[in-house]
């Protein structure tokens, strides 16, 4: 075909190279770190891609992000993932290159985010073995060093890969749940009993004959306490709730009488959905009616909500009260100090579990954590297994006298620091 002398040859089309394979490199990367991510949303953000085209590097964040992440909760995940992998690769900067020279790069984050772990592990999956020399094997001498199943058990869930949460889980169905039960005010018949009972005792004699009174006898019942746990979900707590609800589920297993409360911003039961046989479903269940997970904070709302609508349904028969949350309450006032007050006198026992307490250096600086600290009975960590096993003992006796959780030693601590002394 000739082309006149006027008419100038149309420009090529830059070549998208092997784009569509490197999003689905991309998304299997993300279904290795734990996002659900099958084969018909890599096809959808392929499509997604080529319609909306590639503008700039924010542009195919975002159009990435629509398709392939479903729930709040996994922004952190695909945040990371997103940087890692097209960071390592520089595919993303050769495709700006040719399809918008002129767009601008977005500056790169220094601080490790939550979620890198796993997400590295995941690359480091996908990630095609290269030929190496074989190197010669050294055998080196394990008998004082710390096994694996150790680290694991002090290591932060938050730093976990998702190999490691998934052993955490497995061991976590491991743990020996408490099995302690209290009296109750309600008799019930007994072979050795400290009172008699008369009804089945003239029942007994009318049988026979009315000639032998045997003495039957009755006691107070031994039932296991009924538990009540309180879960912050907000954004800085997602992550040890999350595993802290396999733990509840368990518990649930082997006990009748747990009920479960998720709040961030509002309050939702979530017990009959911990009910199911299998925790993956569960946590599906229970993530699938929260509407407000990883979001914000309001522990004075939910706990007034608690208060006012399920106290006298579920703290029957004084019970324990888990509060697991970090305290870091938006609206801080108080309405929070006489909610804890009045939580904590319905129930037998309220141990507030904290995840910041991870740190060495943690001090009660924030107002929210110094309104709530004067109305719990126990103050205890929860970001590793042995933490864990330690509120799994602390369950089976009375530990609240323990100076390791006594919630005074955190109380008053600017007065200490004044004279010089530090925190307890």
């Amino acid at each position: 075909m000739n082309v006149h002398a006027d008419e100038e040859p149309a420009a090529p089309k830059p070549s998208r190279g092997r784009l569509a394979e490197n999003i689905a490199y991309f998304a299997r990367s993300l279904r290795a770190a734990g996002l659900p991510v099958g084969p018909a949303a890599v096809v959808d953000a392929i499509r997604a891609v080529e319609t909306a085209g590639i503008g700039s590097k924010e542009d195919f964040y975002w159009t990435l992000h629509a398709v392939l992440v479903k729930r709040r909760d996994h922004h952190v995940i695909f945040d990371e993932a997103f940087e890692l992998f097209w960071k390592s690769r520089g595919l993303l900067d050769k495709l700006l290159e040719i399809l918008s020279p002129t767009a601008g790069r977005r500056a790169e984050p220094e601080r490790q985010k939550a979620g890198a772990a796993r997400v590295a592990q995941a690359f480091s999956q996908n990630r095609p073995q290269k030929l190496e020399d074989e190197k010669p094997q050294l055998e080196i001498d394990a008998k004082y060093t710390v096994s694996g199943r150790e680290v694991l058990q002090k290591k932060d869930f938050a730093l976990m890969t998702a190999e490691e949460v998934r052993a955490a889980k497995k061991a976590i169905g491991e743990l020996v749940l408490p099995l302690n039960r209290i009296r109750t005010r309600r008799l019930v018949p007994t072979a050795r009993g400290r009172h008699i009972d008369p009804r089945r005792s003239l029942r007994a004699s009318m049988r026979a004959g009315g000639d032998i009174i045997d003495l039957k006898r009755r006691d107070r019942a031994m039932v296991y306490p009924t538990i009540v746990a309180l879960c912050d979900i907000s954004g800085s707590m997602s992550q040890y709730s999350r595993i802290f609800l396999h733990f509840l589920h368990a518990l649930t297993e082997n006990r009748s009488r747990v009920h479960t409360f998720l709040f961030g911003t509002r309050l939702s039961n979530v017990t009959r959905q911990l009910r199911m046989k299998d925790p993956d479903e569960a946590l599906i269940a229970c993530t699938g009616t929260v509407e407000d997970w990883s979001g914000g904070t309001r522990i004075a709302t939910a706990l007034r909500d608690f208060n006012r609508l399920w106290s006298r349904r579920v703290l029957t028969q004084n019970p324990i009260v888990l509060l697991i949350t970090d305290g870091l309450e938006r609206d801080t006032d108080e309405d929070l100090a006489h909610e804890v007050d009045r939580l904590h006198r319905s129930c037998r026992r309220l141990i507030w579990l904290n995840p910041l307490l991870r740190f060495d250096r943690f001090q009660a600086r924030a107002q929210g954590v110094r309104m709530m600290l004067p109305h719990v009975d126990e103050f205890r960590a929860i970001h590793s297994l042995d933490s864990m096993a330690d509120l799994c003992s602390a369950l089976m006796a009375d530990s609240r006298n323990l100076p390791d959780v006594d919630p005074r030693r955190w109380m008053d601590f600017s007065v200490r620091e004044q004279a010089g002394a530090g925190p307890a």
